[in-house]
């Protein structure tokens, strides 16, 4: 590896990392001002919370994932809404396919999209079913109701809203921001060492475990994977079916948040187990209909 590879890896790393921290910054100062009312607008629409989760994945954004996780983590959400969004979320897949300008691959974008949405949503929907007794949703319709402070507490009332709304989310947001430049650096040189040729060519020697091997590179916790993925596909090198399967899974900055919360250990290989199963799964379906 020379140095002028590794001075893109970390250049690319910092890049990302710092489109993540964006994205989850600005949300997060959105969400301090109606966090609670967000709080109850999930809980009282828990039956349709895989639709929104779904819906929201599908923004190309690696923050997403992450944001989710967050959210789940906070309780605001079900284990079905986080499946949905995770499965339906695909990093830079969408920006990285249309920059190709290549007609026959940009138009399946439309079917790549529309699966995502429908696999997340059906399946966030049954694992909700499956793990009915075990909702970690918060319950609580009370609404935060803020009152005038007295005048001598007025300076005093004025630093919390300070701390609230921003100073508590940029200090959440560089945790998050450090954790995922850690996983990007370290995953880009594992990348950057192996070399994209290498992955071609090993897809293309064994294309019918194509879907399996992808929806493996699509579990890396790195928005490259996501990028290796559509560049392998752009290029010919990997069918739709095993694009798909990759894609599917392609949450890993988000299941890396998870572990966060040690509580939820269960739920965490749970959640991954199922994204894969249903990656691959999908995968191969759609290769037998389409073609290795």
């Amino acid at each position: 590896m020379t140095w002028e590879l590794a001075w893109d890896i970390i250049l690319d790393a910092l890049k990302d990392s710092a489109l993540v921290f964006a994205f989850v910054f600005v949300i997060h100062i959105i969400l301090s001002f109606f966090e609670h009312k967000l709080a109850n607008f999930l809980v009282k629409r828990k039956k349709t919370g895989t639709l929104f989760g779904a819906l929201f994945g599908l923004v190309p954004q690696c923050g997403t994932s992450v944001l989710g996780a967050d959210l789940y983590i906070k309780k605001y959400i079900s284990i079905g809404t986080l499946v949905a969004i995770f499965l339906s979320c695909s990093d830079e897949a969408f920006i990285e396919i249309l920059a190709s300008w290549k007609p026959d691959k940009m138009i399946m974008l439309l079917p790549l999209f529309g699966l995502k949405f429908a696999i997340g949503f059906g399946v966030g929907l049954l694992t909700d079913l499956i793990f009915k007794k075990q909702q970690e949703v918060v319950e609580t319709n009370e609404e935060v109701e803020e009152n005038d402070c007295p005048i001598d507490h007025h300076h005093h009332h004025e630093e919390n809203k300070w701390h609230k709304h921003l100073v508590h989310p940029l200090f959440h947001s560089l945790e998050i921001f450090g954790y995922v430049l850690a996983i990007n650096l370290t995953l880009g040189f594992i990348i950057g060492f192996v070399g994209e040729e290498n992955f071609a060519a090993f897809l293309q020697t064994n294309k019918y475990l194509s879907p399996l091997f992808a929806a493996i590179i699509g579990l890396i916790p790195n928005c490259a994977s996501s990028i290796l993925l559509s560049e392998l596909f752009v290029n010919g090198n990997l069918a739709f079916g095993a694009l798909l399967s990759g894609l599917l899974v392609n949450a890993g900055l988000g299941m890396l948040m998870l572990l966060r919360n040690r509580k939820a250990a269960k739920n965490i290989l749970w959640i991954i187990l199922i994204c894969f199963l249903v990656a691959v799964t999908a995968g191969y379906i759609t290769c037998l209909i389409t073609g290795f």
